[in-house]
């Protein structure tokens, strides 16, 4: 009886563990993610900035066939990472499985984005993380 006891505590102080990589997790995304949307914002500022300044009709065509995908696509991975990392701080599943796909297409951008996708699938395919995503959220501090 006692073994299980023990056991049983040792998992929560794991849990515990993984706990903090999951909120190191939801920092990293939804900083992360806010750099993508300010990026996105960076780039529309620089190219309306280029179409001002070349008057070529052809040259402003080739910057919003060019700049609105890159754009819409800065804004929705930042979206998608942003909405991650908040849901990952009350441990829900589908923050879990959209943090994993965004952390997966980050390995991707090299090497920062490698790093952090690494690390992403890590903390979130551990057992333990798998666990405490099941059970949910503690809301107080776990004991050793």
């Amino acid at each position: 009886m006692e073994e299980n006891t023990n056991s049983q505590q040792q998992v929560t102080v794991e849990e515990s563990r993984m706990k903090k990589h999951v909120s190191v997790v939801a920092i990293l995304q939804i900083v992360f993610g806010s750099l993508n949307v300010i990026g996105a914002i960076a780039v529309g500022f620089l190219l309306k900035f280029v179409v001002n300044v070349a008057d070529d009709p052809t040259a402003s065509q080739v910057l919003g066939i060019i700049g609105t995908p890159l754009i819409i696509l800065l804004l929705l991975f930042g979206g998608a990472m942003i909405a991650g990392g908040i849901g990952l701080f009350s441990c829900s599943k589908w923050a879990r499985v959209l943090t994993l796909v965004m952390g997966a297409l980050g390995l991707l951008n090299i090497p920062i984005g490698t790093l952090k996708g690494v690390y992403i699938i890590w903390v979130l395919v551990q057992q333990e993380t798998v666990t405490l995503f099941e059970k949910g959220c503690p809301s107080t501090p776990l004991t050793q």
